[in-house]
């Protein structure tokens, strides 16, 4: 275990000014829906950066500890931890000590805190975690850097000055389905707004988003209200707020779905319930896509996939290697807060032969869980082989 220079690292970052220009993500102009190509699958990219210092290099092997707070048995969760641990076998035994401790249940701020410390008191060089707020976890992140522990928030930002951030830019992921399902409506309508994890930064950033895109539509209402039902983006209760949601009648009414990943379950809840479908934006996970590419499964069934990927688990042991060794480490120019890297969103529909094309192309690694978002990797923050994560891996 290596720890002679992070609190210096940390410092010299810190001094050089790093600081990011905009809001937590652009929301002027959510992005239409992409006619052109993409590459498959669809590989978040980081935003433009600024140039940050460079810092003085130690050597391996280092020890990580990570730490998930809940959605045990979300796909986004379980792939984000599969990735994980992809990345610290990628990066080998001279680099990253194989003998990681991985912290994996459903709990809340407070057990977090005491899941974080309990990282610190194992003596990681750094701790990779999703996070259960914003700022509930701060006062274990200052013990970790006072220990000299590196700390990396991934999928989610926290504002802990020390803590670098990786995730996926989720304002914007928000304002592209927004917009797209608003549009589809043709601006007049009724939405049923499901959200996914009360209180978790990505779930709020996502409202932020979503509402941005509502002020610009007078003509859409939301139901049952403007701020939505979580789902805790866990399957089961998705699915069974959808029947609910049929049973009372309501869905009757609406016009339109914006989801947060539960998607896969709200289609299938309306299919089993023999009633049309409506409008529906979500992510892209590979069950959804797969649901939009099936006309006779799923006739009249149109849509809109947004990324959002769940490599960032395996993107934070990169982000937290190169800042442990030294490496040069740029922030995303417009994120709004320092020492954070955004991963830029995309979206597909199936309305468009060309966008059916696309979505296909999005389906390129075989063998995964039909709950796991596409995007396997993220290039210059991943270094393993995606088409054997599904292989090696069933999450934790």
């Amino acid at each position: 275990m290596v720890k002679s220079t992070r609190l210096s690292i940390i410092g010299l970052l810190l001094g050089a000014g790093l600081i990011l220009a905009a809001c937590a993500a652009p929301a002027a102009t959510p992005t239409p829906p992409p006619a052109a190509t993409p590459t498959p699958p669809p590989a978040a990219t980081p935003t433009p950066p600024p140039a940050a210092t460079a810092t003085p290099a130690t050597t391996g092997p280092f020890k990580i500890g990570y730490s998930n707070g809940g959605g045990v048995g979300n796909g986004f969760r379980e792939e984000q931890v599969c990735t994980f641990k992809a990345e610290v076998a990628s990066l080998g035994p001279t680099k990253i000590d194989p003998n990681y401790t991985l912290i994996h249940r459903n709990t809340d701020a407070s057990g977090q805190l005491s899941d974080l410390r309990d990282l610190i008191a194992a003596n990681v060089d750094a701790i990779v975690f999703n996070p259960n707020g914003p700022d509930a976890l701060n006062s274990a992140l200052a013990e970790a850097h006072a220990a000299d522990i590196v700390t990396v928030s991934v999928d989610a930002y926290v504002t802990d000055p020390n803590t670098w951030n990786l995730y996926n830019n989720q304002i914007k992921y928000a304002e592209l389905g927004a917009k797209w399902l608003f549009d589809q409506l043709g601006g007049t309508g009724t939405v049923w707004y499901t959200r996914g994890l009360a209180g978790h930064p990505a779930d709020s950033d996502r409202d932020i988003g979503f509402k941005n895109v509502l002020a610009q539509y007078p003509g859409i209402t939301v139901v049952p209200d403007v701020n939505g039902v979580h789902t805790g983006w866990d399957p089961a209760t998705a699915t069974s707020l959808t029947n609910d949601f049929i049973a009372s009648g309501q869905y009757d009414q609406i016009n339109g779905i914006w989801a947060s990943g539960m998607g896969t379950q709200i289609v299938d809840a309306i299919k089993a319930a023999n009633k049309p479908f409506v409008p529906i934006a979500d992510a892209d996970i590979g069950g959804f896509v797969k649901q939009l590419l099936d006309p006779v499964g799923y006739p009249g069934l149109v849509g809109a996939a947004v990324t959002n990927t769940a490599a960032v688990g395996g993107a934070g042991v990169g982000m937290a290697y190169k800042l442990l060794t030294g490496q040069t480490v740029e922030q995303s120019a417009g994120a709004g807060r320092p020492n954070t890297v955004l991963l830029d969103p995309q979206l597909l529909d199936n309305t468009t032969d060309q966008g059916k094309t696309d979505l296909q192309a999005w389906i390129s690694v075989p063998g995964m869980d039909p709950f796991w978002p596409l995007g396997l990797s993220i290039p210059g923050w991943t270094t393993y082989d995606p088409n054997q994560v599904p292989s090696t891996c069933s999450g934790a």
